[in-house]
């Protein structure tokens, strides 16, 4: 690939360039990464004997908080050689729908929206809020986001599937314990070289005013776009952007996001359409629950992985899970 960028007319395709640059900067990292592993190992095996040939016992600490460290680096570079899907790599598309309960629910499904934008910022992803619904009182009804950065795909398609929140509810004047549902749905962005025909006259594009609470944030112009597409009745909408030609692009990136994830469940086999992929939001149908009252718990039904830091997850800290998943095993 490094031959291919050394050539005269390399950027003059820029989209397949650019992707090229990118894969050469990800496998350089990877390479990177266990490189400095071997170092690592190499320099504290030498610390170990330094310390046993001089009868220094004092090395011991230094040296087991060294393997430690190398051990959980370890475990991430093995984490990220299992990413090997076809679109693994790619930038996700998360969406929230809060399930049945109102207020509750939604406000439910605006924990989780900022849960996952914790944990890609200590990714060091980008992420980019394209559509949100606010609920009537708190919280929200629904949410689109977009995760940009290596491999964040690969890690987000462990989320999808239903999530399950038990707590005492801040809403509720008398105390009472609640049970409140949201279900999450994740896509690969798909680039422009897949082949996704989009055919214009199958699109009914409207523009409306961008919602929100309100301030100078909130355009005064019809800038938001809603895109339908008549043929199999998805919906998408963008209104983060000031301008509605950019709102208009990052709506069409979603449905080529929901286009190409249609076919592929087609291509396997799958009936349910992108809006019916979720199981019913309720009882039964999870695949984490979070249990915040009467004792602190958040379990994965899938894998058996759990915590009691309920916080600590609440805060972005689903790596656990994430790992668990992509393992394929259970994991005390």
């Amino acid at each position: 690939m490094e031959h291919k960028m050394s050539a005269p007319d390399f950027w003059d395709d820029p989209a397949e360039a650019q992707k090229i640059a990118q894969e050469v900067t990800a496998l350089k990292d990877s390479i990177s990464q266990y490189q400095q592993l071997r170092s690592r190992h190499s320099d504290v095996a030498a610390l170990w004997q330094l310390g046993m040939d001089e009868g220094d016992d004092s090395v011991y600490d230094e040296v087991a908080a060294e393997l430690r460290a190398l051990a959980k680096d370890l475990e991430q570079l093995e984490l990220t050689v299992l990413l090997t899907g076809e679109y693994d790599a790619n930038n996700a598309i998360l969406t929230l729908h809060a399930g049945a309960g109102g207020t509750e629910a939604q406000d439910w499904a605006q924990m989780l929206l900022r849960m996952y934008m914790r944990w890609a910022e200590k990714r060091g992803y980008k992420v980019e809020l394209l559509d949100a619904l606010a609920g009537e009182e708190a919280g929200i009804k629904s949410a689109t986001i977009t995760v940009a950065g290596r491999n964040a795909y690969g890690y987000l398609k462990a989320e999808k599937g239903v999530h399950r929140l038990v707590r005492i509810s801040p809403f509720d004047a008398s105390g009472r314990r609640h049970t409140s549902f949201a279900a999450v749905d994740v896509m690969p962005e798909i680039d422009d070289n897949t082949e996704i025909v989009i055919n214009p006259a199958d699109l009914k594009i409207d523009t409306f005013r961008s919602g929100g609470a309100g301030g100078q944030h909130v355009n005064k112009t019809e800038s938001a776009v809603r895109i339908t597409h008549l043929p199999t009745g998805i919906v998408v909408q963008c209104q983060s952007e000031r301008s509605q030609i950019q709102n208009r692009e990052q709506a069409m990136r979603l449905l080529r996001a929901k286009l190409f994830e249609l076919e592929r469940q087609k291509r396997e086999q799958k009936k349910s359409e992108l809006a019916g992929d979720y199981q019913a939001i309720e009882w039964g149908s999870q695949i984490r629950s979070y249990v915040f009252h009467p004792y602190n718990l958040v379990k994965d039904h899938r894998t058996n992985a759990e915590t009691g830091n309920v916080q600590a997850v609440m805060d972005g800290e689903i790596d656990l899970f994430i790992e668990a998943y992509l393992r394929g095993g259970k994991k005390e």
